[in-house]
């Protein structure tokens, strides 16, 4: 079968072109983002194979079937830039990488909590320059505080075991709990406005839905206690960015973590060093000192990107062999 790629890089090439000695199917590369715009980039091909950024609306959809596209597989966890119902009435399945390193994604999760509270990214800037007063640099022992885990899927379960290696006291939200998990780990599930008024942390692990979307808004942030962390490992949309714009200037949210960012898709994965920012919401996060924003990196590791690559192929495997596709996604998921 062949296969056509959108929005890869170098390493996405490395990895599938390793994994493909096992597989042995036909490949396409391709730098640019799916769209409805370059969509025709997908013609002659079987599968289309994409990534967090690309967008597979309605009308692209559209535009796949007409081509005789077979299979959308994407090649991370989130299928939120998927229009199901389209793929559907096209009768066009879509896989999906539903676990491939929760390690990689929940250690990333906890060095930007120990980078914000002990201000190392200040640091490093600091002695670069000569600067080597503790002015500012002031944190707090993790040891004996309280972690908020919105979602508590194999990433959040990760990371609830690292958190209490640090003797943090952790509580959960999520709207399925697995209540064996928190038994055995000592794992709290309350209702969300209690995880917000008790947690000096917050991370964020749920999927992005239309009952997710913008969960973190301005009501949720007058919940949240004075000075509290907030960690986004997830999808950007989970958080509303102008209610966390006021919330860091009223102080209300101490810190930040940003791994996604909802207008990420013009940015991140680019080097855009050479350009004026146009993206204003952008551009004020990254002036606070006591927000850290990285390009969508969490899942980046050796493991992970091998894993993505054969469950991805494994996937195309299942589907040209007609077995039962057990990480397909389906409208309503």
């Amino acid at each position: 079968m062949k296969i056509t790629f959108f929005g890869t890089q170098p390493y996405d090439r490395d990895s599938f072109d390793r994994a493909n000695a096992a597989f042995g199917f036909e490949f396409n590369y391709h730098r640019s983002h799916l769209n409805l715009n370059n969509v025709a980039l997908a013609q002659d091909t079987d599968v289309v194979c994409i990534f967090v950024n690309d967008t597979a609306d309605a009308e692209t959809i559209d535009r796949l079937a007409a081509m005789g596209v077979k299979l959308i597989a994407l090649r991370c966890a989130g299928f939120n830039n998927v229009d199901l119902n389209a793929a559907a009435r096209h009768r066009i399945p879509v896989v999906r990488v539903p676990a491939y390193s929760p390690y990689a994604v929940a250690e990333y999760a906890v060095a930007l909590m120990l980078a914000l509270n002990r201000k190392i990214h200040r640091a490093y800037w600091r002695t670069r320059d000569g600067n080597f007063s503790l002015h500012g640099l002031l944190g707090f022992d993790m040891h004996g505080k309280t972690a908020g885990i919105v979602g508590t899927g194999q990433i959040a379960k990760v990371l609830i075991r690292i958190l209490k290696g640090f003797g943090l006291n952790i509580l959960a939200y999520d709207l399925y709990p697995d209540r064996e998990f928190a038994a055995n780990e000592g794992v709290e599930y309350v209702p969300l406005e209690q995880l917000f008024r008790q947690s000096d942390i917050i991370s964020l692990h749920c999927p992005l839905t239309e009952q997710t979307r913008y969960m973190i808004n301005e009501k949720a942030i007058d919940q949240m206690k004075e000075g509290m962390m907030l960690i986004n490992t997830g999808r950007g949309q989970l958080i509303h960015t102008e209610a966390l714009i006021e919330g860091l200037k009223k102080k209300k949210i101490g810190s930040a973590g940003l791994d996604v960012y909802e207008e990420e898709a013009a940015y991140f994965y680019e080097d855009t060093s050479d350009r004026i920012m146009g993206d204003d919401m952008l551009a004020r996060l990254l002036s606070f000192n006591n927000v850290i924003v990285t390009s969508h990196q969490g899942f980046f590791t050796r493991e992970a990107l091998d894993n993505i690559a054969h469950t991805t192929l494994q996937n195309v495997r299942d589907f040209s062999d007609r077995r039962r596709l057990t990480n397909e996604v389906r409208p309503g998921a």
